[in-house]
């Protein structure tokens, strides 16, 4: 694959992720497959297009910038083992700040769990693992994939939240934001059983990513 392909994928990959969440085009997918129906939707093509682009990045032609050392990996196998807790603990999680989110109606404020720590913490799982898989890809395409991907994480952080403050409005917003900035940063569980499963399925979801990783990406991960 040349650069022009490469662009295409990059292009296909962007378009797929802002189009479905324009207002006007969210609420007719919505209303033909119902909000559980969409979320699965969008996530599913999200994943599928995220894959198209690693393979495009991967297939462009090569060209070096910086060569690999082994404590780039060490660092990356850290920072993946960091992102599959950050989203074993977000998802199906109660969050009105950003996207997403299971029984946004339920969210307790005074006991936001990770949200207490971010407001968005599938974007910053998303910007961590484009940061570590940055280090040990050194080569053109893959910092353009890396780069643009973390910085893609990072600025969606303020549009999401203009966004959902508009959804919200501005009093419950401001009400729900205090409450969360005045609470502890460590609290115990709600469930010491909920937090266990979720944190066996992170170390279960990194296991089988290390595992998977050649035969998806193409290369070990060890």
């Amino acid at each position: 694959m040349g650069w022009i392909g490469f662009a295409a994928v990059f292009a296909g990959f962007f378009l797929t992720h802002s189009l479905p969440l324009r207002p006007a085009v969210k609420a007719r997918l919505t209303r033909l497959m119902g909000p559980r129906g969409f979320g699965w939707a969008y996530a599913a093509l999200s994943l599928f297009m995220l894959i198209a682009l690693i393979w495009a990045a991967g297939a462009a032609p090569r060209l070096p910038l910086w060569s690999q050392a082994i404590w780039q990996r060490h660092v990356a196998h850290l920072g993946m083992l960091a992102v599959c807790l950050i989203l074993a603990f977000s998802i199906a999680r109660p969050n009105p700040f950003s996207f997403g989110g299971a029984g946004n109606d339920s969210f307790d404020a005074a006991r936001a769990g990770i949200v207490r720590w971010t407001r968005h913490p599938i974007l910053l799982a998303l910007a961590l693992w484009a940061g570590v898989h940055l280090l040990p890809n050194g080569d053109l395409a893959h910092v353009i994939l890396f780069g643009a991907l973390g910085s893609f994480a990072i600025a969606g952080r303020a549009l999401i939240d203009r966004r959902k403050r508009r959804e919200l409005g501005p009093t419950r917003w401001t009400t729900l934001e205090a409450t969360r900035n005045a609470a502890p940063r460590f609290q115990r569980p709600l469930s010491w059983r909920g937090a266990t499963i979720r944190g066996l399925i992170a170390l279960a979801v990194f296991a089988a990513l290390i595992m998977a990783h050649p035969y998806v990406i193409g290369v070990p991960a060890l």
